[in-house]
């Protein structure tokens, strides 16, 4: 196994900066999970460590050895793909078994490796059979045993469950952290689904603009974002964002729709926009009036979408079954209730919340 290091890498396309110096560790055996918008540098950045892409600026370490100018064929890595990239006309032990073919190790060898890892992905009765024959979730598990058989230093897994259907998704999530952290490699997985990054990542780096937005476990990411970016980016629904500027010495906000908002604390500074997640809402008499323009029962909860004076847009998470009506109010729940610059977006709520 392996740790990996990434220092001051930049990506620059000609004079597109798609990269702005990225630095981070991981340790041996860790899941990183690297998520953001399309066009964000994910891919890049996964592409760079892999080999496929020469970094502008930086250096790539794979345990203590810099790999920044290596080939990917010597890099003791492994890539899963969201198109598979099986070979149509081999079997699955044939799939399995082809890079170990090429690096000349024994027939008794690559049979041991291949039939571990089809006992582990549950391919044993499909080794004879050709992609073709095989679901969209076998062909994955297909593609992930011959990353498997590599015992590579590190896994890459570039947006592997995009292709298949929702359930599917979900149980191959599953999978994947579960065979990760049996096998103890280290991983950098790329995708833009957050619930995929909630639930897969020891860590999440957010990515947006080719910068790192924010570096931290998937609740500090959720219950701490560092900008109003990562606030909009985690959670679903997104967090509601309200404009606004102190008052009262910098223990309220007076929100531009109207109300005034007492805080947990007081704050430093002028304009700042106002962050409460749907489901730390209450329905009920309080301060936040609003007009209803959709109510979505979803069983367990219903989602109630609003509009404020102003025009600005508010989203509530209740419990239950909720009947619709043209106006509502809901009260915030003070604790949890977050405080950005409006000119930086940066997050004004210290980590403890107070």
């Amino acid at each position: 196994m392996a740790t990996l290091t990434i220092e001051g890498l930049r990506k620059s396309f000609g004079a597109t900066e798609v990269l702005r110096r990225i630095d981070l560790s991981l340790a041996d055996g860790e899941m990183l999970v690297i998520v953001g918008a399309s066009g964000c540098g994910k891919s890049t950045l996964l592409r760079l460590v892999a080999g496929l892409e020469t970094p502008s600026e930086g250096r790539v370490l794979i345990g203590d050895r810099d790999v920044t100018t290596l080939d990917p064929s010597d890099r003791d890595i492994a890539m899963v793909f969201q198109n598979y990239a099986l070979y149509p006309h081999m079997s699955v032990f044939d799939n399995m078994a082809y890079g170990l073919r090429i690096r000349g190790l024994s027939r008794q060898e690559i049979r041991r490796r291949v039939e571990e890892a089809a006992e582990m992905l549950g391919l044993q009765a499909l080794l004879a059979r050709k992609p073709r024959q095989l679901s969209g979730g076998q062909r994955q598990r297909v593609a992930m045993g011959r990353a498997i058989v590599r015992e590579p230093k590190l896994f890459l897994f570039d947006e592997p469950l995009s292709n298949l259907d929702a359930r599917l998704r979900v149980q191959m999530r599953a999978e994947i952290r579960r065979l990760q952290r049996r096998l103890g490699v280290t991983s950098l997985y790329v995708t833009h689904d957050q619930v995929e990054a909630m639930t897969l990542g020891d860590r999440l780096l957010i990515l947006h603009e080719g910068r790192a937005a924010q570096l931290a476990t998937p609740m500090e990411v959720f219950e701490h974002p560092a900008d109003t970016y990562v606030a909009s980016f985690v959670g679903s629904p997104t967090m509601n964002l309200l404009r606004g500027r102190l008052v009262q010495d910098g223990t309220a906000v007076a929100l531009d729709a109207g109300p005034v908002i007492a805080l947990a604390g007081r704050y430093p500074g002028d304009r700042v926009t106002l962050g409460i997640r749907p489901e730390h809402l209450t329905l009920g008499p309080g301060e936040l009036m609003f007009a209803v323009d959709l109510v979505e029962p979803l069983g367990s909860e219903t989602l109630v979408h609003g509009r404020l004076a102003g025009d600005e847009t508010v989203v509530v998470k209740a419990p239950g079954a909720i009947a619709a009506r043209t106006t509502m109010s809901a009260v915030m729940q003070r604790e949890h209730i977050h405080l950005f610059d409006a000119a930086t977006g940066l997050s004004l709520t210290p980590a403890s919340g107070g």
